[in-house]
């Protein structure tokens, strides 16, 4: 196994999970609309390959090789593709995800319009996001970054309604502002400093630079992390995201759980473990405030959740709240405290999918898209109904769910670190997340139908699950949220990963 890299001249190796998302996409592209056998074989044949190559370079990179691919770019700036722990980490989470909500989106649009266009452009956006998880500096990063919001706005608007054009063209202007914002700042820091590789602990030069000039180097950072935060749905900068909901249900699983707001977060950890450092950044006093932000969109996300009654949109203010405990993590300044934010940003993609695929299917068997019509539904579709509870119970934090482990470690982290009233946050966000996903999870088991559903022929038809192209997905990841919590600690396992990349971040 060792030797592979030796096998696999030029960084092929790195190049080929990129080249196959992106020859699927382009294959998809010329595959008739009429085409379903041959497209579905192609996407799903294209997401098993890719989920494999990741799957062997695991013990490989883990083992200490680093397989590389790099080209000149501009004069002293370099096009890097790089496959180190937390590349393998985002990227495998983002493969697996992408085989699942395949085989989802295939029955979830089953004779439905577009799909070519649909399934072609979800191509090139896990092609955009393997870039952004393999990315060796600050250039290549901004490159997929920009090219992902561009291919998820075709997913956003596909539904071709005028709610959905409004809420793709809310979306671009704070993904293309965001990325203005981080342009900027990379372009000052490139500069500067030169080319800006990623370098586990932080980048020499950079450090240098804040040893020079703090406030420039504070401005950079500032700029930087503003361009992140719109993907990362920090407050105020996620009003995009429940607006987006409008988009199909397969989209939206990939937008909360596999791409769009996981980029946000990945880069930020980036910026903090990989470019600044966190003993730099802590230095130079940005992860404080940077914390405080995370912290009051982690109880404001919550608040907004309680409120709402579209079902989308509350689990769509869940996420604001949820991908905002990894930011907690990484700003807290505890290698414990990274490891739970790493390690949530797979538990959280697992968990939050589960209840988009679960959302998705209470719309398309019964039609039901609010809270309030939910009750009842565990007669009806128990299946459907379980891995919804196993979804919320994980991120209200219920052992031995996935959300518990990486929430521990959050507390831990807290305690061990200068900033121990985050437990509170994080006390205040558990209880807040029972108060939105309990009395549902209640209702559906206990609770009685609206009369509008129960009739006496809905009574005489016992079961009602969706065919099982869109509920084995929702199960499947219901179970992995279960596994991954239960070996949180077994070697490869997420915790294990994101404690092993935490340990290479401190000094």
């Amino acid at each position: 196994m060792t030797d592979l890299i030796g096998l696999v001249p030029g960084g092929l190796l790195v190049l080929a999970p990129l080249a196959i998302s992106l020859l699927t996409a382009v294959a998809v592209f010329l595959i008739p609309e009429g085409g379903v056998r041959a497209r579905s074989t192609v996407n799903l044949g294209a997401a098993v390959v890719k989920l494999g190559l990741i799957a062997l370079m695991v013990p490989l990179v883990v083992g200490g090789a680093r397989p590389e691919w790099r080209t000149a770019l501009l004069p002293g700036i370099d096009f890097v593709l790089r496959v180190e722990p937390l590349s393998l980490l985002f990227a495998g989470l983002s493969s697996l995800l992408w085989l699942l909500t395949t085989v989802y989106a295939i029955g979830y649009l089953e004779a439905r319009p577009h799909r070519s266009r649909f399934f072609g452009f979800f191509a090139l956006c896990v092609t955009a996001t393997v870039g952004i998880a393999f990315s060796g500096n600050l250039v290549t990063f901004l490159l997929f970054y920009e090219l992902l919001t561009l291919v998820t706005y075709p997913l956003v608007v596909h539904n071709g309604t005028a709610d959905a054009r409004r809420s793709g063209r809310l979306y671009m202007l704070y993904t293309l502002g965001g990325g203005l914002s981080l342009l900027t700042g990379i372009v000052w820091l490139s500069a500067l400093v030169g080319d800006v590789e990623f370098t586990p602990g932080g980048v020499e030069a950079v450090g240098a630079l804040a040893a020079d000039s703090p406030a420039t180097a504070v401005a950079i950072f500032v700029l930087m992390v503003a361009g992140l935060g719109v993907k990362a749905a920090l407050f105020p900068l996620h009003g995009w995201l429940p607006r987006a909901m409008v988009a199909p249900a397969p989209v939206s699983a990939l937008l909360h759980a596999v791409a769009v707001v996981k980029a946000g977060v990945f880069g930020l950890v980036r910026v903090i473990d990989d470019v600044y450092g966190v003993e730099v950044a802590a230095a130079l006093g940005v992860l404080t405030p940077l914390l405080v932000v995370a912290s009051f969109t982690v109880i404001y996300g919550s608040v907004r959740a309680l409120f709402q009654d579209d079902l989308k949109k509350r689990l769509a203010y869940s996420t604001v709240s949820q991908v905002s405990y990894i930011t907690l993590g990484i700003t807290m300044v505890s290698a414990v405290g990274t490891a739970g934010g790493l390690a949530h940003l797979v538990h959280q993609g697992l968990m939050k999918i589960t209840l988009f695929f679960c959302a998705g299917l209470f719309a398309e068997v019964l039609g039901i898209k609010t809270v309030s019509a939910l009750a009842g539904l565990g007669r009806r579709m128990p299946w459907t109904c379980a891995a919804f509870t196993v979804g919320a119970f994980g991120m209200i934090g219920v052992p031995p769910v996935a959300g518990f482990i990486s929430k521990w470690e959050l507390g831990l982290g807290a305690l061990d670190s200068e900033n121990q009233w985050v437990i509170w946050v994080l006390v205040a966000s558990a209880v807040l997340t029972s108060a939105y996903f309990l009395p549902p999870v209640v209702a559906m088991w206990f609770g009685r139908a609206e009369a509008r559903h129960d009739t006496p022929e809905y009574r005489r038809r016992p079961r009602l699950e969706a065919p099982a192209a869109l509920l084995v997905p929702a199960v499947i990841t219901a179970g992995l949220s279960l596994a991954v919590g239960i070996v949180a600690a077994a070697p490869y396992a997420p915790l294990a990963m994101a404690t092993f990349i935490a340990r290479g971040v401190f000094p």
